[in-house]
């Protein structure tokens, strides 16, 4: 059983509107979609006395996600129509889209330009269908690159080989299930400089010695990437300058 209602909590810049879901949990747990509403999880068990001060103590971290969601639509990439002069980007570098008809599909790189040859230059979905192919492919070869050479740092605490999944992602560059022993990494991070996706993977192998964001986890980080937080800033810069 479910039960959903619409509640209001007063905060010092004005008032916090989030949805409530009581249901069969063990605790309480808050999202925050990329629209900005506020969705939060409760035990039925669970007083809305208490279910509304926990929100209000993550007051500071919701209007944070919320300024930083309503930034990245303004900068969010205009759909691709996969015409020549286009750009996209593989390792911060952009790549100029030259598309040509010719007697089969195929999609080429000298590293300055993305070289696509149709058999029908107005066909979008077949343009669109190659060119994701290519970039995906990119993708598993340089996610899979950048892991293989960070893993010996890991290996000798008892971390088998990650299985890697690379897929489109809306609000994370990275999850890590521990358990399970699987990295999923954005696709976008291909756009990105190399050093910051060798962050991205670092701080996700550091979520298989500790799941969270502990103390514990920043300085085991700290000590295996002493500057990250500079890589994090540059990865950060992108998505403003609107990569």
């Amino acid at each position: 059983m479910i039960h959903t209602s619409l509640r209001n909590v007063s905060y010092s810049d004005g008032e916090i509107s989030y949805l409530l879901e009581q249901k069969n949990v063990k605790n309480l747990n808050l999202r925050i979609h990329k629209d900005g509403r506020i969705f939060v999880s409760a035990s039925f068990a669970v007083p809305l006395e208490e279910i509304d001060a926990f929100v209000i103590s993550k007051a500071p971290y919701i209007r944070s996600a919320q300024r930083q969601f309503t930034q990245m639509a303004q900068y969010a990439p205009r759909p691709k129509q996969y015409v020549s002069g286009e750009t996209f980007y593989i390792l911060g570098h952009g790549l100029r889209l030259k598309v040509n008809q010719g007697p089969q599909n195929k999609i080429t790189s000298d590293g300055v330009f993305l070289f696509l040859q149709v058999k029908d230059a107005a066909d979008m979905q077949a343009k669109r269908r190659i060119v994701t192919k290519y970039l995906n492919q990119q993708c598993l070869e340089v996610f899979h690159e950048i892991i293989t050479e960070i893993y010996p740092a890991f290996q000798k605490y008892g971390i088998a080989m990650p299985i890697l999944r690379i897929r489109d992602m809306d609000t994370r560059w990275g999850s890590c299930l521990s358990k399970k022993g699987i990295i999923t990494l954005n696709k976008r991070l291909l756009e990105m400089p190399r050093d910051c996706i060798e962050y991205v993977v670092t701080h996700e192998f550091c979520h298989f010695i500790h799941p969270n964001h502990s103390k514990q986890f920043y300085e085991f980080l700290n000590m295996l990437m002493p500057d990250w937080q500079s890589r994090k800033k540059r990865l950060d810069l992108y998505i403003v300058h609107g990569l």
